[in-house]
């Protein structure tokens, strides 16, 4: 009897202990995966906006209208309607823009005289912060554009100015209203004329560099900061190694990415891109300030190719586009493993073909690295906001509100991090917090079990006292 009474206490103990440990092990919670919600908020605070600027001052022969010929072309019009009840002013008007654009040669000529204009392009594309003082990676092809590609966005631009111009002068001294259609006729009457007989000459062109990441207001909203970036390595775009890293001054404690230790993607595991791809960013129903708010999109890692050059590339269905260029390839983890950098193109149309993109794995990206001997180091504020995270997500909101105010206190201005720290003390006072229930919840349990270890002890003890 003895010896049975030993092995239910021995047994008890064991459950009583057992259910204990259990318990208050799950205080700390399991590990669990990166949901995409996370993944964005980690994220999204390190992805920049990087942008190349180009200016120069622009000369353009002045276009006029041979005043004898048009003379003749309006006094044509009129003999259609000697009575003037058979058209109407603007049809009239109809019919001279319609044979400006018919012969614009006959009509339109360029002259020996100048527009002299200063000019400027920007060219966008996408980065992140590898360090916490401002290094970071993008692509070259970004920031180092080929001649031939700049003076053409200079010809069309320019071009377009002048010819917005010149409609607005004619429409002033015909003291008429163009419509949309005539407005376009005209426009390419002028396109015309300077692309076969005017000429452009571009002086002082510059180049500069800068970079746009968001700030932190305080008030759940946020401040674009645009700083100038200089470039300290790069290699060539495609299909050269188009790798380059750029470093921001006078910054410290930026959010920063994490980057995977694997040099190369396993294919079919899911991937997240952040960038700001052109279609958005220049979005005319958009509000302009949500434009430095990275877009996120997903997919798989489709394949792994090679490229010309030998080295390879990371194939994703993940939607990348003009502007994405420079984008961080993320794994599930949050982990970067690529650079955004190139897509494909149709055969038919020439625009892109969706869902057949490529990236720069991070065996080439560590080769620029390595020369210049830069590690990637997640900053301080980004390692104490991203586990604060890990606290917010199981709904430890007391462990991870501590993680945000350090956060607060190494970069006061890191994003989302004030609505993270309004976020858990509301759910705090909400009573929403897990350790706070679950040590509720355990002290319960546990004053069962000592209730009901009191009893079966002292029973025992009373059962012992009977024999």
């Amino acid at each position: 009897m003895f010896k049975e009474n030993d092995l239910r206490q021995k047994l008890f103990g064991s459950y009583f202990i057992g259910t204990a440990i259990f318990l208050l092990g799950s205080l700390q919670g399991g590990a669990q995966g990166v949901s995409p919600e996370q993944n964005y908020a980690a994220n999204s605070p390190g992805v920049v906006m990087v942008q190349t600027v180009f200016s120069g001052t622009v000369y353009v022969n002045k276009v006029e209208m041979n005043e004898g010929r048009f003379q003749q072309l309006v006094d044509s019009v009129k003999k259609l309607d000697t009575t003037g009840t058979m058209f109407s002013a603007e049809e009239k008007l109809d019919i001279v823009v319609k044979a400006l654009y018919n012969r614009p040669l006959r009509y339109l000529s360029a002259t020996t005289e100048y527009f002299r204009q200063q000019h400027r392009i920007v060219s966008t594309g996408t980065g992140f912060f590898a360090t916490g003082d401002g290094y970071l990676l993008t692509n070259c092809h970004n920031i180092d554009r080929d001649s031939v590609f700049i003076r053409r966005q200079f010809i069309l631009s320019t071009y377009e100015d002048v010819t917005a111009a010149n409609i607005r002068s004619l429409q002033g001294s015909w003291d008429m209203t163009l419509t949309d259609e005539q407005r376009n006729l005209l426009n390419n009457a002028y396109s015309v004329i300077y692309a076969q007989v005017s000429s452009m000459i571009i002086f002082d062109l510059k180049k500069e560099i800068f970079v746009q990441f968001r700030v932190d207001n305080g008030d759940e909203s946020f401040t674009t900061r645009r700083m100038p970036a200089r470039v300290i390595i790069k290699g060539k775009p495609m299909p050269g190694k188009d790798v380059a890293i750029l470093k921001i001054d006078s910054v410290q404690q930026v959010p920063t990415l994490a980057i995977s230790k694997d040099s190369i993607a396993r294919i079919g595991e899911q991937v997240y891109v952040y960038g700001y791809p052109e279609p958005v960013t220049s979005n005319a129903f958009l509000a302009r300030e949500t434009g430095i708010e990275p877009t996120l999109t997903a997919g798989i890692v489709s394949a792994i190719k090679r490229s010309k050059g030998g080295w390879p590339v990371i194939q994703t269905d993940a939607v990348i586009t003009h502007g994405s260029s420079g984008s961080p390839v993320c794994n599930g983890n949050g982990e970067v493993i690529g650079v955004a950098t190139f897509g494909s193109l149709e055969q038919n149309t020439g625009s892109l073909a969706a869902g057949f993109n490529f990236a720069i794995p991070l065996s080439v990206v560590r080769e620029f690295l390595d020369s210049i001997k830069l590690s990637p180091v997640m900053s301080d504020a980004s390692y104490a906001f991203n586990t604060g995270l890990d606290f917010y997500y199981k709904g430890y909101y007391r462990k991870a509100l501590q993680k945000f105010l350090a956060t607060k206190k190494l970069n006061v201005q890191f994003p989302l991090v004030n609505y993270h720290i309004r976020e858990c003390n509301r759910k705090i006072a909400a009573g929403l917090d897990s350790e706070s229930s679950m040590k509720q919840f355990v002290f319960r349990v546990l004053a069962v079990l000592f209730i009901v270890g009191g009893v079966f002890v002292f029973y025992r003890w009373k059962k012992k006292l009977a024999n």
